[in-house]
């Protein structure tokens, strides 16, 4: 879920042949390689590479998709109680089931728990005891640094025409991040709410604390929110996605604190596999977090799901149903007249469960052993 640094062709050409070498180098030039373990009192620790691997024998292999109803612009809209849609999560979770997909990567939002702290764990419940009743698990991302600088509780905008997600939300928003003292007590009890209340919860499977923490001034917050969960001790492993290696400092924390290893990579076979060989170095599981951007160095579920398969890492895609996200349009690429572009982006289905391709269904069945 990118939205800087000129991705469209910052991805598509260096994550080619130069890729396939950076990745390798930048790991060990930034002290990446087999990171020790921070020194932290016991309760603070992260899991051992026994206790995660112990934890993954004991999973099925998973696959899904970044999860958000087609009727929600953003996590607000998703799930404030004036817009939460329990019978339209339903259906379209059930489409998820017969494709076989048995986990999905949900966003949750701090401004949601302020404005309606109960209603909206009640919300969470409810979401989880729908997406249960198909199979599914869930993974939560609790902050996020993508998108929109800002944005309020309340009727959400409507989507800009043929504009990728402009309606979603970061979180915390940037003007609470100036006052870190402030900020983190705030934020702490949210935190330690959401996470006390689902920690032993067999429908939660992983949380993701930190979505794409791109500065310097997010580490404080990527450090406090890996030391707030610590202390709730969830029986479900914590991680941060790593998501490029131009940001040495960030993708140091998130690997020396994450439970299992996750990631993001929007590159075709031959560059994912290298991430795949990296990663496995850490002794832990791998979990791709997001993938498959169809214009982007042939990342395609063709290209690119069975690779996750064969190599046991969990594979979630970016996006399900096409509606008010627009993620069938690219990154930085609008189309102002509002068609439909000639390739999806993101997607799979359309709001009336027709496939954007019969053969990317075809593969992700095969895949998922349907």
């Amino acid at each position: 879920m990118k939205n800087f640094l000129g991705k469209k062709q910052l991805m598509k050409h260096l994550w080619r042949g130069v890729a396939l070498a950076v990745i390798i180098v930048i790991a060990a030039r930034c002290g990446l390689w087999n990171t020790p373990e921070p020194e932290l009192p016991a309760e603070f620790k992260r899991w051992s590479e026994d206790k995660a691997n112990e934890w993954y024998a004991q999973q099925p292999w998973m696959s899904g998709c970044n999860f958000i109803p087609s009727n929600a612009i953003n996590q607000l809209e998703m799930w404030q109680e004036e817009t939460f849609s329990p019978e339209l999560i339903d259906k379209e979770l059930g489409w998820a089931e017969e494709l076989g997909f048995n986990v999905m990567r949900v966003f949750l939002h701090s401004k949601a728990w302020e404005a309606d702290k109960e209603g909206f764990k009640k919300r969470i419940d409810e979401y989880l005891t729908i997406s249960m009743s198909h199979g599914i698990r869930t993974m939560f991302v609790i902050f996020d640094d993508c998108w929109n600088a800002e944005g309020a509780i309340g009727k959400q905008p409507e989507p800009k025409v043929g504009t990728h997600n402009s309606g979603w939300l970061k979180d915390p928003f940037i003007s609470r991040r100036a006052d870190k003292e402030q900020l983190f007590a705030e934020l702490k009890p949210y935190v330690i709410d959401i996470m006390t209340t689902f920690k032993d919860d067999e429908r939660v499977v992983m949380w993701d604390v930190y979505n794409e923490p791109n500065s310097d001034d997010s580490i404080p917050l990527l450090e406090k929110v890996f030391e707030w969960g610590r202390e709730v001790n969830p029986s479900q492993p914590m991680t941060s996605s790593v998501w490029t290696f131009g940001i040495d400092k960030i993708s140091s924390v998130q690997l020396k604190n994450s439970d299992v290893v996750s990631y993001h990579s929007y590159s075709g076979r031959e560059v994912h596999s290298q991430w795949i060989k990296y990663f496995k170095m850490h002794n832990r599981p791998v979990v791709c977090t997001e993938y498959m951007a169809r214009t982007i160095d042939n990342c395609t579920f063709q290209n690119v799901m069975p690779l996750m398969k064969e190599q046991n890492v969990v594979a979630i895609n970016w996006g399900f149903v096409s509606g008010k996200t627009n993620t069938i349009y690219a990154w930085n690429t609008p189309i102002e007249s509002g068609e439909e572009p000639e390739v999806w982006f993101h997607d799979i289905l359309r709001q009336d469960k027709t496939p954007y391709s019969e053969d990317e269904i075809r593969v992700i069945k095969e895949c998922n052993g349907k």
